[in-house]
């Protein structure tokens, strides 16, 4: 993530204690000294006050992972063990730095985070990836591999290349390429969600929505629950219900005639996303948050978070939205 891409470049290093959590006030944060590291020195709690060392400045040295979690969390004590013992076994490859958000909100607040265990990579001091959940060990160590390298893995560094190369060719626009590198994925490793996640893409952007839905079908359960799967999952259920949402034009309308006709806006956001005008849909979830965050209990600010989960971290309309948001809630 470049730092032009990066919607969080101008946020840490001033964190403000009072920042929320979920957009409730939260109480300021102590600035209490971080935990030692643990689990031969790859594993530590961070505070608000420590986290600009403990993860902005570290990550320029390896990948650091925050583990955002609270004490009531079960989903989080199902990851704490796994994940630990992953980065453990890394040896050093990557760092895990974990936050309370009951004692330290103002951090997980600022990142949108809705739901917890979240795991978000620092690389080079800048936000690079994430996932959210008690995923499985195997996607830990993949997460890993993708943000630190392959250990020793040719064949897997290899395929995680093509599918690399695979994922350029249908943002550009070439499905047809994009497929056949998708497909030959999925012949080396049947088992690769990430290809399957692709091609089920590829159908969509080829309006076989059908398709799409049997292909990602009666999948294996850790498959299934893999953020790649579930983000073509959440896709194609967006799509369904924009269909059910109207005339864009006479929504369109609408708005010229009262701009705060906010039910409109929000069914209208909905239709330019699976449109693929992701800019213009976040832009009026963003003209509902400045106008009123109470119109469906904040559900502008919620049907964000929802696109940036879809659209992944790296897609440059979640860049743009997130800074956007950065800035309305923040500023």
């Amino acid at each position: 993530m470049s730092g032009n891409d990066n919607p969080y470049s101008n946020s840490f290093g001033q964190m403000s204690a009072t920042a929320s959590y979920g957009g409730a006030p939260a109480a300021p944060a102590q600035a209490a000294a971080a935990a030692p590291m643990a689990g031969g020195g790859y594993i530590k709690d961070t505070t608000t006050a420590a986290f600009s060392k403990d993860v902005i400045e570290e990550s320029r040295n390896q990948p650091v992972l925050v583990d955002f979690w609270a004490p009531w969390c079960g989903p989080c004590k199902q990851l704490t063990p796994v994940i630990e013992k992953v980065v453990n076994e890394a040896q050093g490859r990557v760092k895990l730095v974990k936050m309370n958000i009951d004692d330290h909100p103002s951090i997980a607040g600022q990142l949108g985070i809705q739901s917890i265990p979240a795991v978000i990579a620092f690389v080079g001091g800048r936000p690079a990836d994430g996932f959210m959940g008690a995923v499985p060990e195997s996607q830990i160590r993949e997460f890993i591999d993708r943000i630190a390298g392959p250990a020793g893995a040719d064949q897997a560094a290899e395929i995680e290349a093509v599918v690399a190369e695979a994922d350029g060719l249908l943002a550009s626009g070439d499905i047809n390429g994009a497929a056949q590198l998708y497909g030959a994925v999925m012949q080396a490793d049947p088992d690769n969600a990430k290809a399957l996640a692709g091609m089920a893409q590829c159908m969509i952007s080829a309006n076989q929505h059908e398709r799409a839905r049997e292909a990602l079908s009666e999948l294996p359960e850790e498959m299934a629950a893999d953020p790649a799967i579930q983000a073509v999952v959440k896709k194609l259920e967006q799509i369904e219900e924009a269909r059910k949402l109207g005339d864009p034009v006479a929504l369109e309308q609408a708005l010229s005639a009262n701009p705060d006709d906010h039910e409109a806006r929000m069914k209208l956001a909905k239709i330019r996303n699976v449109e693929g005008a992701r800019e213009e849909a976040a832009d009026h979830l963003l003209y509902i948050m400045r106008k009123d965050r109470t119109f469906d209990d904040d559900g502008a600010r919620r049907q964000l978070l929802q696109f940036f989960e879809v659209w992944g971290f790296k897609d440059p309309a979640s860049a743009s939205g997130r800074r956007k948001l950065s800035a309305l809630l923040f500023s």
